[in-house]
């Protein structure tokens, strides 16, 4: 256990490095060395993350596998920046993700490399939408989070991040996302919007959706609603894009998160973890008949990033068999009972358990509760952070890779932070 009343200094950050900086003031010391579930600071302190990058290091900080693939690669002066040219990295990538995820899935999409970031493949989503379509319009949800650049901020529901834009958000329509009242039923709205011509709501281009919301709480929509989406986009000739930058590649138990409802989204998008080792990259996943792009109309300069081609095609190692996801899912039916043990033992608290996979966390009414869970953790050596509109949920995304050992200093931890966070509030 941590509690040390040393204080990094953090100074230069502070005097040279803009406001708007955030995780280095969740997390105030200067990290220095990180492998599997750790990290290390420069003092040497020792932390257990359950914070996994944000959901990019799924397999883990410094994986032994993708690290000697990657020295390999830069020993042998393979290509490094490529734009969208043609190298070996990218062939064996290709390959690699249609045999061990798309075939056997039976999904057929055509993969395109926006730039290399969760808001890119979000932007070329949206943009392919309305260019397919002819139409303007897309449909959101209330909690939603696709990303920080001006088309993802429009169908972003955080009231903070809209208002960073600057500028009037516009083409969007944003409906309750599943459970978020129990006295609407959202699509059953949606399809009187789209048959009422009197409705006021244009014909959308796309539906768009994440069916784990991240940061907006680990909020999880059923298998139920989603077919519901999914009929409703096929009756309407409406497109459905699922963002599965953060609940996929692993993250809810499933490659894909949408897995379990057996739906087939039109456009999926993938970034975080998809690199295996937290080097950027993205993938917009697209229906063959939808790819309409001429060459060059959507580019960026780093998509073809080599070394996290490298490093993907190593991390689809991972998913050869059902074994890895079937260690997910047991971790994460483990992560559960303890976090209902927890939310249990401090009731006064009338905290509730929600997510799927090791995609948790811990919602609590109090005011900034869940924030002074997060400050206490780190304390003691655990980093994790908060979700929701309000910050309301102590979220937990361990590496997939985690031993159960981790998972459970990493528990004991957490709940001794729920009890300091009590005492701390009264």
């Amino acid at each position: 256990m941590i509690l040390t009343s040393e204080k990094t200094d953090m100074s230069i950050f502070e005097q040279l490095e803009s406001e708007v900086r955030s995780y280095c003031r969740s997390f105030p010391t200067v990290f220095e060395k990180a492998k599997g579930y750790k990290l290390w600071d420069r003092e040497g302190r020792e932390y257990i993350d359950f914070f996994a990058g944000a959901g990019a290091l799924n397999y883990g900080h410094n994986n032994s596998r993708m690290k000697e693939k990657l020295i390999e690669y830069l020993s042998s002066d393979g290509v490094i920046h490529s734009l969208d040219m043609a190298t070996s990295a990218k062939e064996s990538f290709l390959r690699r993700f249609h045999d061990v995820i798309l075939k056997p899935r039976n999904l057929e999409y055509k993969v395109m490399f926006p730039g290399p970031t969760g808001t890119n493949t979000v932007e070329s989503a949206l943009k392919l939408a309305r260019k397919v379509t002819g139409r303007d319009t897309v449909v959101s949800f209330t909690r939603a989070f696709h990303g920080m650049t001006l088309g993802s901020l429009a169908v972003t529901g955080n009231a903070f991040k809209r208002k960073g834009a600057g500028i009037p958000l516009t083409h969007s329509v944003s409906l309750p996302y599943d459970q978020y009242d129990e006295h609407v039923d959202s699509l059953t709205l949606l399809e009187r919007y789209l048959e009422d011509k009197g409705s006021g709501m244009d014909l959308p281009a796309a539906v768009i959706l994440e069916t784990v919301q991240g940061e907006g709480g680990i909020n999880v929509a059923s298998s139920e609603w989603l077919k519901q989406v999914e009929q409703i986009c096929r009756r309407h000739g409406v497109l459905l894009i699922v963002d599965d930058v953060q609940a996929g590649c692993g993250r809810t138990g499933t490659y894909f998160s949408f897995e379990p409802a057996g739906i087939k989204p039109d456009i999926v998008c993938l970034s975080k973890s998809l690199s295996g080792y937290g080097l950027p990259f993205a993938i917009t996943l697209i229906r063959p008949d939808l790819d309409e792009w001429g060459p060059g109309e959507h580019n960026g300069t780093f998509r073809g990033h080599n070394l996290a081609f490298v490093a993907a095609t190593e991390a689809l190692n991972f998913w050869e068999t059902d074994d890895f996801a079937k260690e997910i899912q047991r971790k994460g039916e483990k992560v559960r009972t303890n976090l209902e043990r927890i939310a249990e033992k401090h009731s006064s608290q009338n905290g509730e358990v929600r997510g799927r996979g090791l995609m948790l966390g811990i919602s609590f009414p109090q005011e900034g509760f869940a924030e002074e869970v997060c400050k206490e953790a780190f304390k003691r050596g655990l980093i994790m952070e908060t979700a929701g509109p309000d910050s309301e949920v102590a979220k937990l995304l361990p590496p997939l890779t985690i031993d159960d050992e981790g998972l459970e200093k990493g528990l004991s931890i957490l709940d001794e932070s729920v009890e300091a966070a009590s005492r701390s509030l009264l």
